[in-house]
């Protein structure tokens, strides 16, 4: 069946009769879910059957923003609390194999909630190096200051991830860290050299090019492309993204409904595909910027057809797994830091 190169969340816990027939008309490659579609464990298990009956498609990529911390879209009272990730950091300071065993654990452990409801790929880890003065949407997110221990820490969350059957998305290439603003309001502009971005920022990605999808930043590198944001700029594709960091999977765009990003949902779509990415993500569940979208997004074919299916094909069956041991196991870990 053919699919169009975009992503899509919905209003709700429940698919309306009108996002049905959108979905069966356009042909969306794949889902995410936010907290507004989260209830219960049964319910979200519901929706994710019915967007994957909707799309005719049992096997649809549904995507969630699982990382632990602020941004956990499963929590209580169904799910658990798992750490954000400068608590790995604090314990990689402390002693390295017990921060990325921790940042495995969780990623394991996240990996068993995610697939208890057939949600396949998890956005993370991210590889953004923050500094002094950023805007605060990384900061604790982060896995340290350091692009070294920032790839080690993004490494074992992804093993842990690929360990328990769900695909990683690396995020957000190539690189948020320096951004002084919250891309979700308005577009931030980095004028850090080029040398320092391939010593830092970049640094930390070019350990994880392997993974097989990214999401892009809406951040301006004016020392490479002062006019456009990574997500808009073809030269930020091809000579950092592809070229200095040499990712090669699945590139999708962040959120294309961002204030970040300017003109219409309609030509920031047709920008991020000129850009050369390879998926529009449209996140906000309104059904009118998907058909704005839908519009201007092409099939899924080519280059980014090959990359699409190769990213999931790299999903494997979960490991065994002690869900019980591994989590006494993170408790006891981050009660180190706690006592540190």
């Amino acid at each position: 069946m053919s699919m169009r190169a975009f992503i899509i969340g919905i209003a709700g816990t429940e698919l309306a009769a009108a996002e049905r027939a959108f979905i069966q008309a356009e042909r969306p490659w794949g889902f995410i879910l936010f907290k507004r579609n989260v209830d219960n464990p049964q319910q979200t298990a519901a929706l994710v059957r019915e967007l994957c009956d909707a799309a005719e498609r049992p096997d649809a990529p549904v995507l969630i923003d699982q990382e632990g911390g602020r941004v956990q879209r499963l929590g209580p009272p169904h799910w658990p609390v798992y750490p954000a990730g400068a608590v790995f950091s604090a314990l990689y300071d402390l002693e390295s194999a017990a921060g990325l065993a921790a940042a495995r654990l969780s990623a394991r452990l996240i990996a068993a909630d995610l697939a208890d409801l057939g949600i396949t790929v998890d956005c993370l880890p991210l590889a953004d190096v923050p500094v002094a003065g950023a805007d605060a949407v990384i900061g604790d997110r982060a896995y340290g200051t350091e692009p070294v221990k920032v790839a080690a820490i993004a490494r074992a969350v992804t093993d842990g991830l690929e360990q328990g059957g769900v695909l990683p998305v690396l995020k957000h290439i190539p690189g948020h860290g320096r951004a002084t603003a919250d891309t979700h309001h308005r577009l931030p502009v980095v004028d850090t050299p080029k040398n320092e971005l391939e010593r830092t920022d970049f640094a930390a990605f070019r350990p994880l090019s392997d993974l097989p999808m990214a999401m892009t930043a809406h951040v301006v590198f004016s020392a490479i492309d002062p006019a456009q944001p990574a997500t808009t700029s073809a030269t930020m594709v091809e000579q950092v993204i592809r070229g200095v960091i040499g990712f090669q999977g699945l590139l999708m765009s962040d959120d294309v409904s961002m204030n970040a990003l300017a003109g219409s949902i309609a030509e920031r779509t047709r920008a991020i595909f000129a850009a050369g990415c390879d998926l529009v993500l449209h996140c906000n569940g309104k059904l009118d910027e998907m058909q704005d979208v839908a519009r201007a997004t092409p099939e899924l074919s080519g280059r980014p057809l090959d990359r699409a299916r190769l990213a999931l094909a790299a999903r494997k069956p979960p490991q065994p797994f002690d869900r019980g041991a591994a989590r006494a196991e993170l408790d006891a870990l981050i009660d180190r830091v706690a006592r540190a």
